[in-house]
């Protein structure tokens, strides 16, 4: 029945993992949920797909949110509705800082709130910050699985292409990667008390370089459809699930 279904992503009310994976694509929510046990569809309402599943023995959700913090939030919310209580985003990202390679897995401690969306739920001078315990858990596994990967402040910037004003640079100020969703969990996790954090896989755009000039990214200059992504992407994708898992643990020392 109708009234069973949340009213935007027509996920049931009740009978979701407390664990959830979310992602921006579709296609990648789907070949997420190949690596689970005995996964399922629960559900597919524009962008938002909804899958469960398990993981080692844990019970997952894995679920895509589509482009933007504005709808991202929408799902982050119904998540929670459903009885979601850890939250875990997986992406791509542009990096910001020498050193991060094409593939590389960033694993945000925080975002910079530059969503669109969330000046609107609290005041801009709220930090958007991932659960301590959720940073220890993806470091724990990229470690364990060996995967190239870094810590650090993620920009979630609710622009894609450059326009007619200038991009703001936080050249010097240390950030990792360039992303467009992160913040808006983080800080929904708050107002929901839920434990959320996130990684991102470097598809090579280097937001520096595009603050310089105003090509925009249909050019050429963007290219994530590489092997190299696609390798740091099913990477990630197993180091992100094998952190639910030790976050349902408790196991992040």
């Amino acid at each position: 029945m109708t009234q069973d279904l949340l009213p935007v992503t027509r996920v049931p009310r009740t009978g979701l993992p407390a664990h959830a994976l979310v992602v921006g694509d579709p296609a990648r929510a789907a070949a997420v949920a190949e690596l689970l046990d005995g996964a399922e569809e629960v559900s597919y309402q524009r962008e938002y797909r909804v899958f469960r599943g398990g993981w080692q023995g844990l019970p997952v959700a894995v679920a895509s949110h589509g482009v933007g913090a504005p709808g991202a939030v929408l799902l982050f919310q119904e998540l929670a509705d459903a009885g979601v209580r850890t939250m875990l985003r997986f992406g791509t990202a542009g990096a910001m800082r020498p050193g991060i390679a094409d593939g590389d897995l960033v694993v945000a401690e925080a975002a910079v709130r530059d969503d669109g969306v969330t000046q609107q739920l609290l005041p801009p001078e709220y930090p958007a910050y991932s659960a301590p315990e959720a940073v220890l858990a993806l470091q724990r596994a990229a470690r364990a699985a060996q995967v190239p990967h870094h810590r650090g402040v993620v920009w979630t910037r609710a622009a894609f292409q450059p326009g007619l004003i200038p991009l703001f640079s936080y050249r010097g100020a240390g950030l990792a990667a360039i992303e467009m969703e992160l913040s808006a969990l983080l800080v929904t996790a708050s107002l929901r008390g839920l434990v959320a954090g996130g990684a991102v896989v470097i598809d090579g755009v280097n937001a520096d370089e595009l603050a310089d000039r105003d090509t925009p990214l249909s050019t050429g200059a963007y290219d994530p459809h590489r092997e190299v992504v696609a390798a740091g992407v099913e990477r990630g994708a197993v180091v992100c699930l094998q952190a639910l898992r030790l976050l349902a643990e408790g196991d992040v020392a």
